[in-house]
């Protein structure tokens, strides 16, 4: 895309911050230039947002009925996906799934909800309390 093509529509999702898009100069030379956003990217974005929060809806529906442990809706809460959260906390991808779990997650040690709660960014104390929570 040429310089004075890069998108400057004001979608709202980048929160009055600019962008940082490359764009060819007069030279055909790369550059950058700040872009305020793209109309079709903000609703892509909003959209996706918006399942997010519908899955993370779902999650706290079924932890607070017994049939998940609390570590799905965080994960939506904090916009992840089960690949993202295996990788920040150094699991295999089944291991996480098992600790949907509630039973299981009933059962984790401190040292590994230790590492869910600084993906998460919550205390481990709201982890362990959750633990003690959940119905039998």
């Amino acid at each position: 895309m040429k310089l004075d093509e890069v998108p400057q529509d004001d979608g709202g999702t980048h929160a009055g911050h600019h962008k940082l898009l490359y764009a060819v100069d007069e030279q055909g030379r790369y550059c950058g230039a700040p872009s305020q956003g793209w109309e079709a990217e903000a609703f892509c974005t909003r959209l996706a947002v918006q399942e997010l929060e519908e899955q993370a809806a779902a999650a706290l529906a079924d932890w607070r009925a017994g049939r998940r442990s609390p570590l799905p809706w965080l994960m939506y809460r904090s916009r992840l996906d089960e690949a993202a959260l295996a990788q920040i906390v150094g699991l295999w991808r089944w291991r996480l799934r098992r600790h949907f779990r509630p039973a299981v997650y009933r059962r984790l040690p401190a040292k590994l909800l230790a590492r869910y709660a600084e993906a998460f960014g919550v205390e481990l104390d709201a982890l362990i309390r959750y633990q003690q929570e959940l119905p039998a």
